[in-house]
């Protein structure tokens, strides 16, 4: 079926990845970290290795823009992929720019994957790194209580999922957000999105339903709720959110659903809903729709952050 999606998209406009077992194996070793992130004269990077929850040690970059000072605020950024893909150039781009526009540290996690590595395996990591941020703030210069936390699509749910771990583990951090562009946060996918999206490009609720069972997500355990957080039973406590959804993707009624379920609990929300947009569009960074959505999210994050002075 043909979507009018935006030109400005193509070609990923007309892109739909070969999601498998074997596709995955063939194409993520591939997926390197990009050397232009340390050739950013704004901004200084390192390379941090974390303990995870099982004792196993997890990748993670932490960004720094030039002249940023002691006890900046920190955004802890989870990217998508599905669980199962590594991060994307675009999603460093991303990040760098939350760096240098937001003005706080970027904590970018590369946590481990499936199907090699199944649930909630990918969901210990990112909590993590939020306990490694918060734990150490103080010698990476990032003032502990203004730390929030973002993610796009798979990346939503898990940085969902964290916000929900915190708050029921009792962690002391108080988030200052939860930033989430076109989310992954229904595992049923049985919305009327995912009916009308099944042959959409970049996602669709076909290759959804490839990508569970390669997580082994299972719906018995306790811990489920964060895999598919619209499904739980309480809200309260989440910190305000930034709610972004792509027109043409089978995701879209999950951000739609995420945000009533929080307005419903009393938490602020702020809906973006993009128009001539499909999942994954900010992966071409110079449209104009593209840059519009990424002063949004700097925006939003600039005002949460300063809230919290």
């Amino acid at each position: 079926m043909k979507y009018k999606i935006n030109k400005e998209f193509f070609p990923f406009s007309h892109f739909t990845p070969p999601i498998s077992e074997k596709f995955l194996a063939m194409a993520v070793p591939h997926m390197k970290t990009p050397k232009f992130m340390y050739r950013d004269k704004e901004l200084t990077v390192s390379r941090h290795r974390i303990k995870s929850y099982d004792g196993e040690g997890v990748e993670c970059f932490l960004m720094s823009p030039a002249g940023i000072g002691e006890n900046a605020p920190c955004l802890v950024y989870i990217h998508g992929g599905g669980f199962v893909l590594a991060a994307a150039g675009y999603h460093y781009k991303n990040a760098m720019r939350y760096a240098k526009e937001v003005g706080c540290r970027v904590v970018f996690v590369n946590y481990r994957l499936a199907p090699e590595h199944p649930h909630p395996v990918f969901f210990e990591d990112c909590y993590a790194a939020l306990r490694w941020a918060y734990g150490n703030a103080k010698r990476l210069g990032i003032d502990p209580d203004r730390i929030g936390i973002g993610g796009d699509s798979a990346g939503s749910a898990l940085a969902v999922g964290v916000c929900m771990m915190a708050r029921d583990r009792k962690h002391p951090v108080k988030l200052a957000f939860q930033m989430l562009p076109y989310p992954f946060l229904d595992a049923r996918n049985d919305s009327e999105s995912c009916k009308r999206f099944t042959d959409t490009p970049m996602w669709n609720s076909v290759l959804s339903s490839r990508i569970a069972p390669m997580t082994k997500a299972d719906r018995s355990r306790p811990d489920y709720v964060y895999y598919s957080p619209v499904e739980a039973e309480i809200f309260e406590g989440l910190p305000t959110a930034y709610i972004e959804t792509a027109e043409f993707d089978c995701l879209h009624d999950d951000g739609i659903l995420y945000a009533e379920k929080l307005r419903a609990a009393g938490v602020d929300v702020t809906l973006n809903e993009t128009r001539g947009t499909m999942h994954g569009f900010d992966i071409v960074q110079k449209a104009d729709t593209t840059q519009k959505a990424l002063r949004a999210r700097i925006e939003f994050m600039k005002k949460a952050f300063s809230r919290d002075l």
